[in-house]
């Protein structure tokens, strides 16, 4: 009897904690947790609903098949396939990273081996070491291992540019540009010409504090200026929407501009606080965004300013 007993509770036991682990574990992405923007016949954004989804994604559908820029994070690869299902029956042929981070790659490796991958120089070599940002906290135990090292390569970069590439025409046409590093060395921005539609993600990725990546080539000093060219861009080619990484997919010029203030008031702040003494951390628990920034966040993550804030204090003489 008491041996029935122990057992019981032995299982019981077992099944709680099953339980309790599994209740832990977010939910497994799906298809209905993708939420689609419609900016033109051929052009939709997909944005993850549930947190942890990771960053917007561009879809073009094009004459011989589809276009994807970003792939959003580990496991939801195969949930955007299933969405882009539904908006047409070609199969993605292309894949587009504008940068190296997790949550706007690695959906990649959900992807047939057979897509290309189109990424600047920069962030083929980024995505080839897998650095943790600079300005997010170190998961315990390190980093994961390199998820296109896990995945035998699979989802990696095929082909490159270095300032400008033209993909397709008409319709169909997608440029890429590289405007100088900002958020990292590697910032690909994807103008869509027919819909007058500029993807920007991370670079812009929404109304607030801007990850300044050093370990992946990000800079802090020269920000405003790398944002302020493609701005001038922008406004020179009349770009009437801006898909930002994060944020509201109807962000406008205005909208950019107001953020390059923001950004070079930041750094301003940084520069001022060295200049007269201030140490890293002072300026840190100093900074709090202007009243001058309506619907921007009040209170950014310590961690991220104090790393920006570290960045500019080394590029700053």
């Amino acid at each position: 009897m008491t041996r029935q007993i122990v057992l019981g509770g032995v299982l019981v036991f077992g099944v709680l904690t099953l339980t309790v682990a599994a209740l832990q574990q977010p939910p497994k992405p799906s298809a209905s947790a993708i939420e689609v923007d419609k900016l033109a016949d051929n052009l939709f954004v997909l944005k993850a609903l549930a947190a942890g989804g990771g960053g917007n994604t561009s879809v073009l559908v094009t004459a011989n098949g589809v276009v994807v820029v970003d792939t959003k994070n580990p496991g939801w690869g195969q949930p955007l396939l299933e969405k882009i299902k539904t908006l047409t029956p070609k199969p993605v042929t292309m894949i587009i990273n504008t940068h190296t981070h997790g949550d706007h790659v690695s959906g990649n490796v959900e992807f047939p081996a057979t897509v290309d991958v189109v990424v600047q120089e920069n962030t083929k070599a980024n995505m080839e070491a897998m650095r943790a940002p600079s300005f997010t906290v170190p998961p315990p135990g390190g980093p994961p291992p390199n998820i296109f090292t896990r995945n035998n390569g699979t989802g990696m970069a095929k082909r490159t540019f270095k300032d400008k590439m033209t993909i397709g025409s008409g319709a169909d046409q997608i440029d890429l540009f590289y405007f100088g590093p900002a958020h990292t060395n590697g910032d690909a921005m994807v103008f869509f010409p027919s819909a007058r539609v500029l993807h920007m993600a991370d670079v812009f990725a929404t109304k607030g504090l801007p990850g300044m990546d050093s370990n992946n080539g990000g800079t802090g000093v020269g920000y405003a200026a790398t944002l302020t060219k493609a701005a001038d861009f922008a406004d020179k080619s009349n770009v009437q929407t801006i898909v930002s990484g994060h944020f509201n997919t109807m962000t406008t010029r205005a909208d950019l501009r107001e953020f390059i203030q923001y950004v070079g008031d930041f750094v301003k702040f940084a520069q001022d606080g060295k200049r007269s003494g201030k140490s890293v951390d002072e300026v840190t628990q100093a900074w709090k965004t202007p009243a001058k920034y309506p619907g921007y966040e009040a209170m950014p993550i310590p961690v991220r300013v104090r790393a920006n804030v570290e960045l500019i204090y080394k590029e700053t003489k």
